[in-house]
């Protein structure tokens, strides 16, 4: 658990961090140079999966057995036979990326602009492919710390090397300062590897037995055959369960900026939409899910332990909770994403039009929150295999319906809008009958009813203040209007009795305080 808070703490840290240059480069590039930025990043995910998707994983457990053995020199065999895997797939699919930079820029997406941040982004693969085994292998030592630490210097060398490059490139045209941007995201790269392989070298006797091991790479990768095959027996299949959403969000991307040329949309104007959408709106709207991932984390040792001893009754009550403190939750969110969503557009990204897409997401944002914990729940009872089918279910209605609705003018983006607000809610409804059917699960009716009550009284305190002229002062509004708003739904939740401090102990960090 000490392990997990830390990287739990190192990605909320890192998710509010990376909040920064979300809404600074829209001011620097605009939103056409946000969608250049953002239309390369769904192919390097595939890619990068391909080659990570389940190697780190199953590093991490290896070495965490062979270290139980107190077997040094196995643990660093795993090591470098992990490193030849990625760091060959990395080389290879960098070459490839970077040969294909061309053809991939002008047939699969419509802005052939996009060609000099796809060239800038093709180095990070190799990149990725590297530090994601170290990741693993100090993972697989129960040492969280240079993997923190390693994302945080990634991120804080991101975020200014993004907005500086951007900002240097930007005389030369939007397409080379979206281009500068990619630039910046591969010098945090570089800056993360460099700190976790200083952390690695630090230790002299595993620098060592890792120097033995290195010498003759093919005779050392002959000697590890067995070892490889266990690398690829565990990865696999968490690669293909995870390639399905990668693939997913490649295909989205493609998908909505060729129905939008469909819909007779300027190639100028899709790539500003899809910037819009993928760049500004959907972070927003995933920034709060950083509680209820620690709430999905905090419940996958815990259903897993319950699910050893076949207690069902801690299942049950386990998961009522988790569910019920992810509604809890993430409801003052959603109202908040909804009834202030054109002071928060204006504010964060200044761009005309851009609350419309975020008024019609902010009340699917519950079923974001809602899926984690059920997502959670099917991967701690070995039922990886329905998560997967539903996510696949979900993934093929998105892409029909972004193709029929997006290409028609009367639609355009929000169509594309609709179609993956349908895929949250078709993924969301499939996990919970998939875990109902399991456990033979259900909650009470009541909660949702409760959470339904205040988040209504929380909505409305929230617009009576913001639209009543009480102050000429737009921006006062808007923060009495957020402050008074999770105040009234803070009353509501006492009042109602929506959590009560058996929950509390459920959420990382203040869990352990109450009493």
């Amino acid at each position: 658990m000490k392990g997990t808070l830390i990287l739990l703490a190192a990605g909320i840290v890192n998710r509010i961090l990376g909040f920064i240059p979300r809404i600074a480069l829209p001011r620097v590039i605009g939103a056409e140079g946000v969608g250049l930025y953002q239309m390369g990043y769904p192919f390097l995910i595939v890619i990068i999966t391909i080659i990570t998707g389940g190697i780190p994983l199953a590093l991490s457990k290896l070495i965490a057995e062979a270290e139980a053995q107190g077997n040094e020199s196995r643990i660093q065999r795993l090591l470098w036979s992990s490193l030849a895997i990625t760091g060959t797939l990395g080389v290879f699919l960098t070459v490839i990326s970077i040969s294909a930079a061309s053809w991939i820029t002008q047939h699969l997406f419509t802005d052939d602009r996009v060609y000099y941040t796809f060239l800038w982004m093709s180095p990070i693969i190799i990149l990725v492919s590297i530090s994601s085994v170290f990741r693993g292998y100090f993972q697989g030592r129960q040492n969280m710390i240079p993997t923190a630490v390693s994302q945080v210097c990634e991120t804080l060398m991101r975020i200014f090397f993004v907005l500086f490059f951007a900002y240097m490139m930007l005389p030369r045209g939007v397409e080379y300062a979206a281009a500068g941007a990619m630039a910046g995201v591969l010098v945090g790269e570089i800056g993360g590897l460099l700190v976790i392989m200083f952390y690695y070298w630090r230790n002299r006797k595993g620098y060592k037995i890792f120097t033995k091991v290195a010498i003759g790479s093919m005779s050392a990768l002959k000697s590890n055959k067995n070892i490889i095959k266990r690398i690829f027996r565990i990865s696999l299949p968490v690669t293909a369960s995870r390639l399905v959403g990668s693939l997913s969000y490649f295909l989205e991307s493609i998908v909505i900026v060729q129905s939008l040329a469909i819909a007779g949309v300027a190639t100028i104007t899709a790539t500003a939409q899809y910037g819009m959408l993928q760049g500004m709106i959907i972070p927003i709207i995933l920034l709060p899910s950083a509680l209820t991932f620690s709430l999905s984390v905090s419940l996958i040792p815990s259903l897993s332990e319950a699910a050893a001893r076949k207690d069902m009754k801690t299942i049950h009550k386990r998961l009522q909770q988790s569910l019920r403190l992810a509604l809890v939750t993430g409801a003052p969110f959603a109202v908040i994403m909804y009834v202030l969503a054109d002071p928060i557009c204006h504010y964060l990204f200044n761009i005309p039009d851009l609350n419309i897409m975020l008024k019609m997401m902010a009340p699917i944002a519950l079923f974001i929150y809602f899926q984690a914990p059920l997502q959670a729940a099917l991967q701690a009872l070995d039922k990886p295999g329905s998560a997967l089918v539903n996510t696949f279910i979900g993934a093929a209605i998105k892409l029909l319906l972004i193709y029929w609705l997006a290409s028609k003018p009367s639609f355009g983006i929000l169509g594309a809008i609709m179609a993956i607000n349908v895929n949250i809610i078709v993924v969301t409804i499939l996990h919970w009958f998939s875990v109902s059917r399991l456990l033979k699960f259900s909650m009470d009716s009541v909660d949702f009813f409760k959470v339904g009550a205040s988040m209504l009284i929380m909505g409305a305190a929230c617009y009576m203040c913001m639209n009543t002229n009480w102050t000429d002062s737009y921006i006062w509004r808007f923060i009495a209007s957020s402050l008074l708003g999770i105040l009234v739904y803070l009353i509501c939740v006492a009042v109602l009795k929506l959590v009560d401090k058996y929950d509390l102990r459920r959420i990382p960090f203040i869990g352990n305080k109450i009493q």
